[in-house]
């Protein structure tokens, strides 16, 4: 209902307000980094390095998010969220200051990988947090707030980091989110005070999970490498990345995930399935508006845009209706992101006109919203108090290696058929199988029936 955002005992009570805002800032200045590196990087490249080396600080970003994504659950259901939440983005904001002052490309990776890393553990103890600090009830509110805190850094975050690189230096993007990470500690704080102490049978298998962590992170920065070096030594590279990929996550991920087994399993497939859906077409968008249809850079995003704004609309729409069954929601939300891509399809191909594609994105967006906040809410209902961080994890690792795939897939069909006018419609093909996936798998992440 409307009224449960706004009542004494909803999100903005005084008990949580002072937590609700700091999760905000904890999502928002991820957020926030994560749209204005993109921007600056040219520039940075070009001042530390060359052209060869673009990929790699978005490479070791992605390689330490995912060992601290996968690192962070096992801490958060062993020793309780009250550490993490502190580290994590003390440690980000030490990644922000090394990259900031960097004056080696050496330099500016070593504070990528901290960003990554505080970036990875913070992710999963904000969820562990929701769950230790809202009730049921409130969960939808919180986690359409969380999706609404990506809209302004999405709309700002691009142009401001422009401007500032342009006026004053690339170092500032990252040393001008210093004081924000500040006031994030300043205002979690209370809410980590107050957390009960670590449960009394923390989950055993730290090592194995440490090393399985290690292995993804690996398994990652290998494929994303190989995935730039089609020839013989990319294959030898990407079969051994496979190697040590996949054991890692057996590990890490609730055994029948790929299977979408009913409960946990599947609303981890879930969050692969919408991340391939969605952001492998956000990546390739404005790809597709200027090489296809001539757009300008700047009106190339405007399809973005209106993606981002139909997010914010759906997750606030979903939080108003707290007892809808999340798991329908959750097929409607990937019936959305499908008539999305459906619309996009013939606007990759040159068959209809670019302006189509903003009303596709919109529409994609707006499956997003729902999509998204329907698994954040599942994961946490399916997930017993000591498991709320493992799956959280898992989640969360596994739509960062669908993304980082399904991008890479569409990278090599950009090498493999030369033109963007063939690549991304084939492209587009291929990533509505992970939608309508998700359509057909959604009711297995039905909570079960109270007695």
């Amino acid at each position: 209902m409307v009224g449960t955002v706004g009542r004494a005992d909803g999100v903005w009570s005084h008990g949580r307000a002072p937590t609700t805002v700091g999760i905000l800032l904890l999502i928002s200045l991820t957020a926030f980094e994560a749209m204005g590196v993109g921007t600056a990087m040219p520039v940075v490249v070009s001042d530390l390095g060359g052209i060869a080396d673009y990929a790699w600080p978005f490479v070791v970003f992605l390689a330490a998010a995912v060992f601290g994504t996968a690192f962070g659950g096992w801490w958060c259901d062993a020793r309780g969220p009250r550490v993490p939440l502190v580290v994590a983005p003390a440690v980000f904001g030490a990644g922000l200051l090394v990259a900031g002052v960097a004056t080696t490309m050496a330099g500016l990776l070593s504070g990528r990988v901290l960003q990554g890393l505080g970036a990875g553990v913070q992710g999963v103890a904000v969820y562990v947090l929701v769950a230790a600090v809202y009730p049921a009830r409130l969960r939808p509110a919180v986690f359409g707030l969380i999706s609404s805190a990506w809209v302004l850094p999405s709309l700002a975050g691009p142009p401001l980091a422009g401007v500032v690189t342009e006026r004053l230096s690339w170092h500032w993007v990252f040393l001008g989110l210093l004081p924000v990470v500040g006031l994030a500690l300043v205002l979690v704080l209370p809410a980590v005070r107050r957390l009960g102490p670590p449960a009394p049978h923390p989950p055993s298998g730290g090592g194995g999970t440490v090393l399985a962590a290690l292995g993804a992170a690996a398994g990652v920065a290998a494929l994303s490498w190989a995935s730039e070096h089609l020839d013989t030594r990319g294959a030898a590279v990407g079969a051994v990345a496979l190697v040590v990929l996949v054991p890692a996550l057996r590990r890490l991920l609730p055994r029948g995930t790929f299977a979408a087994r009913p409960g946990v399993p599947a609303v981890v497939a879930a969050r692969g399935l919408v991340a391939a859906a969605f952001f492998t077409v956000v990546s390739f968008l404005p790809l597709l508006m200027t090489a296809t249809h001539g757009w300008s850079p700047a009106t190339a995003g405007i399809p973005l845009i209106v993606a981002s704004l139909g997010w914010s609309g759906a997750a606030a729409w979903q939080a108003r209706h707290p007892d809808r069954d999340r798991s329908v929601m959750l097929r409607s939300g990937f019936a959305v992101i499908l008539a999305g891509q459906l619309g996009l399809l013939p606007v990759a191909a040159g068959v209809l006109p670019g302006w189509v594609a903003i009303g596709a994105s919109g529409l994609a967006g707006l499956g997003m919203g729902v999509a998204f906040s329907a698994i954040a809410f599942l994961t946490l209902a399916h997930s017993a108090p000591a498991d709320v961080g493992s799956h959280s994890s898992a989640a969360q690792l596994l739509d960062q290696l669908a993304t980082a795939a399904f991008v890479g897939l569409g990278g090599a069909l950009l090498v493999l058929l030369s033109s963007p006018a063939v690549a991304l419609p084939v492209l587009l093909a291929v990533v509505a199988v992970p939608a309508l996936t998700g359509v057909a798998a959604a009711s297995r992440t039905r909570l079960p029936a109270r007695p």
